[in-house]
């Protein structure tokens, strides 16, 4: 008997609330990290076991997190964080903001190619992964961690020292308005 791919300890969301969006902003990355683990454990499994019923949830888990949580956090960070950060005129700043953006360029290219691999395990329709499809995941998955790294030690604490209550106010009210968790008025 084989240990099932565990699902509720990787999904389970990091305490925040849109109240402190840099608090949620940096939980999005720790859920980032979480499905990199299953896509990582997905992979593992399907070596072993194929696209069994295991398998095809965490590739459904781990497209729901990447085709609407994600975008969603790339889109904060597009609209709330970099803005005031380029207003700075800093030029290292600046090219850390440059890297980023790029980065989540890269993030929604690499994507679509991650995603095509992960819904045909899905539906069962792919059972074991070749060389091809291992580097299309490596690919996706390799983007993360200097780009976290980055928010978190430069974008973020620099961001959170020249936004003020009034515009963090509005950047969570918008946060939780694209999500449909507020009337957007």
């Amino acid at each position: 008997m084989t240990q099932p791919i565990r699902l509720s300890s990787l999904v389970a969301a990091p305490a925040a609330g849109f109240e402190e969006p840099f608090e949620m902003l940096e939980a999005c990355h720790e859920r980032i990290h979480r499905m990199l683990v299953l896509l990582a454990r997905l992979r593992a499994h399907l070596a072993v076991h194929g696209a069994d019923s295991q398998a095809q949830q965490a590739a459904r888990d781990v497209l729901r997190y990447f085709d609407q949580a994600a975008p969603q956090h790339h889109r904060d960070e597009e609209l709330h964080v970099f803005p005031p950060l380029l207003a700075l005129g800093d030029e290292r700043v600046s090219q850390v903001v440059a890297r980023l953006r790029h980065d989540h360029v890269q993030m929604e290219v690499r994507w679509k190619a991650a995603r095509a691999v992960l819904a045909a395990i899905a539906d069962g329709s792919l059972i074991a992964l070749d060389d091809t499809h291992h580097g299309v995941l490596d690919a996706f998955a390799s983007l993360y961690g200097g780009h976290i790294e980055a928010e978190e030690s430069i974008a973020y604490p620099r961001a959170v020292q020249i936004i003020g209550a009034r515009q963090l106010h509005a950047m969570s009210r918008d946060m939780m308005a694209r999500r449909g968790l507020v009337d957007p008025g």
